[in-house]
């Protein structure tokens, strides 16, 4: 106790200052209150109608902000930050195309329920609507992809702006809110007074779910003889992965958790069937298909993990747990609904249930499926097959990485081979699937982690959309291991056209992308190449060893396909197993 109290003294000792009344400045003021809700670090990227923001934070010790080199480097590594700690990720752009450029991230972190703070900065108030110099209205562009944004006219306005914020960002169904802050307003001075309370008559998330649906629920699983559980990122932004646990043990009920539930429950576990839906396995979707009893926990029912919904569980009682109400019959007719926090429903519901006693074919018969239906590719000792290298990856680290990645085939292979031991260790861009995503994010996540290893895995498309963050981990030694997949095409968009389009292959070659271990060492982190397994096992080893960022490029064969694939339009247990 003795050696932390130091530590404590001194944390309170800053807050005390920051929260002491003083006129100041709107900068000021904004830079205090972030503090004030337990900010660590922002991302960002200075520009003219930042500038009085950016000037307050010239000799701010307390305060630490990460220059990236773009917007779009910046929301993506606040989203790592904010998805790998389970903290509001910040970031900061200037107005105009700065805050335009961070469009694509916002709509990222909305479609993943990701709880984003982000800060743009504006003309001066008496400029707005006159198409003044790198004017945007950038609260009226991103209205359909924030939880809620603020246009900031008063400067006594920030410190109670700055804390509903924070609130509304990290409650309920989490998401983005945007705070627009004019010039004049950072400029302008006030007696700061922080805000402690919060007050938002509309807006009161319901956590606490029915009693009634919860008995409803418990009775339903006494009686199904093929229950199911689709486990979604819900579990894992709730905090809900125990209480999930305890809730299968004692149910006995099998799970299937979706791309963005991975981690929200052991891969180990025996009644773990792996991720469902268009690239699932084959058990997770005739697990869901054949099921008397779907039970729904924190996911959506997206389409990725539907397919055709008319086909879609068609003997199934619908069970959904939710958050946010309006997810619920949004896309699947449901026949119990629950609205509620994750975390708070599990706690509640597992005292009611026992074991489904009916279901015991039902799990002889999801053993088998595993069994004979793993996922498989054909391996090669003259070429490296992309499966292997993310298997490598998996069994050096024993599943103890945290995982992010970027979208394409290598996305789907590190989300079948990579085996996710505990939740907020794997992150990727599930709703949106943007491109760009994987390396700035795991920049975020490496910072909210210092003490974890954190593996980015990109495609050679996806690594040049953001290949300018490469300064950041060299300038700042954030120890990231960047892996790219090189299969020299769009993958994925080459996958679709083989097999939907007749092999009409239209713009998909990446002849001509720059050699990526030169790349690497042009912004002083270290580069390595593997061409076949022992090339890999030696480059890995090494990236391994050394201390700070490295990058790996491993040279895969081009015409790897991803399977098993539903295609568009089919039902989820209409699916193309491959050449294996």
């Amino acid at each position: 106790m003795s050696a932390q109290t130091p530590e404590v003294r001194s944390t309170e000792q800053l807050r005390e200052k920051w929260m002491k009344p003083e006129v100041i400045t709107g900068s000021e003021i904004l830079l205090r209150s972030l503090l004030l809700e337990g900010v660590e670090c922002v991302f960002g990227y200075p520009g003219g109608a930042v500038l009085y923001i950016y000037d307050a934070m010239y000799g701010f010790e307390d305060f630490k902000h990460v220059l990236t080199r773009h917007e779009q480097g910046a929301i993506h590594a606040a989203d790592g930050y904010a998805r790998a700690s389970g903290k509001v990720g910040v970031c900061i752009a200037t107005s105009g195309p700065g805050a335009t450029n961070l469009v694509t991230g916002i709509a990222t972190a909305y479609m993943d329920s990701v709880p984003l703070v982000v800060i743009t900065g504006n003309v001066a108030t008496s400029l707005i609507g006159t198409d003044a110099f790198q004017e945007a209205d950038i609260t009226g562009i991103t209205m359909p992809i924030t939880k809620h944004s603020y246009l900031v006219r008063d400067v006594n306005d920030l410190p109670r702006i700055i804390h509903e914020a924070f609130h509304i960002a990290s409650t309920g169904r989490q998401g983005p809110v945007l705070i627009d802050i004019p010039k004049d307003v950072s400029a302008a001075t006030t007696l700061f007074q922080p805000e402690d309370k919060i007050n938002l008559r509309g807006y009161n998330p319901r956590t606490v779910p029915n009693k009634l649906q919860l008995d409803k629920l418990a009775r339903a699983i006494e009686q199904a003889e093929r229950p199911m559980i689709l486990a979604g990122g819900g579990v894992i932004y709730s905090g809900a992965h125990e209480a999930l646990h305890e809730f299968v043990n004692k149910t006995g009920i099998p799970i299937t958790t979706t791309l963005l539930g991975l981690g929200g429950f052991p891969s180990g576990h025996e009644l773990w069937t792996g991720m469902p839906g268009m690239h699932g396995t084959y058990t997770s979707n005739q697990g869901i298909q054949q099921s008397d009893l779907l039970i729904s926990i924190g996911a959506r029912f997206d389409d990725r993990v539907t397919g055709k919904l008319a086909g879609f569980a068609p003997n199934a009682k619908i069970a959904h747990i939710d958050i946010d109400p309006a997810e619920i019959g949004k896309n699947v007719p449901t026949d119990i609904p629950i609205v509620g926090d994750v975390k708070t429903v599990l706690e509640m519901l597992n005292p009611l249930v026992s074991y489904a006693s009916k279901a015991d074919a039902w799990r002889d018969q999801i053993s088998k499926w595993k069994a004979e239906y793993p996922y498989r590719y054909v391996d090669s000792d003259t070429v490296l097959k992309p499966q292997w290298v993310i298997e490598m990856l998996n069994d050096t680290t024993k599943g103890e990485a945290i995982v992010t990645t970027d979208v394409g085939q290598h996305q789907m292979w590190a989300a079948q081979y990579y085996k996710f031991n505990r939740p907020r260790s794997w992150i990727t861009s599930g709703g949106l699937g943007t491109m760009g995503f994987g390396f700035p994010s795991a920049i975020g996540a490496q910072m909210a982690n210092p003490d974890r290893l954190v593996i980015s895995i990109n495609g050679d498309g996806g690594m040049q959309m953001c290949s300018q963050e490469l300064a950041i981990c060299a300038i700042n030694n954030i120890p990231v291991k960047i892996v790219v997949i090189n299969n020299q095409v769009l993958g994925m968009v080459r996958q679709w056209q083989e097999l939907i389009y007749d092999n009409r292959y239209s713009h998909i070659d990446l002849a001509g992308s720059p050699d990526f271990v030169k790349l690497a060492e042009a912004y002083g982190v270290k580069g390595l190449r593997a061409t076949n397994k022992e090339e890999a096992r030696q480059a890995w080893a090494e990236a391994m060893e050394t201390p700070g960022p490295v990058l790996v490029e491993f040279v895969v064969e081009k015409g790897e396909n991803v399977y098993p694939m539903v295609p568009q339009g089919s039902t989820i247990d209409q699916m193309l197993m491959g050449d294996a």
